[in-house]
């Protein structure tokens, strides 16, 4: 399935990220999306990832404090997140992917999160890269309820999946954004969750 969608999204051209970058800028500015919140998590897109730099660029234009994820170095490890403020020196991790260096902070500390993903369903399930770190991230919500990150997901149109598996661990979206619109879901607070 990962293979499906990754090919899905390869198969863009230049063009068509690029325009689907504005409008998915045009779309969250229409709906407000960029006055939820201070302190915005984002990523930098690797191997053909929705572009979240138009979006980056206008939260910093905006004077939210935006911060992006440095992988641990153990598997199974909560992502720590470091500030962007012009000076700190960035350096690539072991995947290739460029990460900052300065004082991490949980992902607690944040209060919206845009999540990179492999794929997506009408229920608000992801599917991410298979490497489980932003499970690992935000297992604190299954266990305690905490409502923070609100959790935001990128994607392309076409990595729209009519149903994901989901398993135990796994903490659905509170929206997707896309080239097309916003969809909200609505999520069971891990608190009342059936059992």
């Amino acid at each position: 399935m990962r293979r499906r969608f990754r090919q899905a999204r390869a198969a863009l051209p230049p063009t068509a990220r690029r325009t689907a970058a504005r409008a998915a800028l045009r779309i969250a500015l229409r709906h407000g999306l960029l006055l939820k919140g201070r302190r915005w998590g984002f990523y930098l897109p690797v191997n053909g990832e929705f572009d979240v730099l138009p979006l980056l660029n206008q939260a910093l234009w905006m004077g939210k404090h935006c911060y992006l994820p440095v992988i641990p170095k153990h598997p199974g490890r909560p992502l720590r997140f470091v500030r962007l403020d012009g000076r700190q020196n960035v350096g690539k991790n072991r995947y290739g992917i460029a990460e900052p260096h300065g004082r991490r902070v949980p992902v607690r500390h944040l209060e919206v999160l845009i999540l990179p993903l492999v794929a997506f369903d009408d229920m608000g399930q992801r599917l991410g890269m298979g490497g489980g770190y932003y499970d690992a991230t935000l297992a604190h919500q299954r266990r305690t309820g905490w409502p923070r990150p609100w959790r935001l997901g990128l994607a392309y149109e076409c990595q729209r999946a009519e149903a994901l598996p989901a398993e135990p661990w796994d903490i659905g979206l509170n929206a997707l954004l896309s080239e097309v619109g916003l969809r909200r879901f609505r999520t069971i607070s891990p608190q009342t969750s059936p059992k």
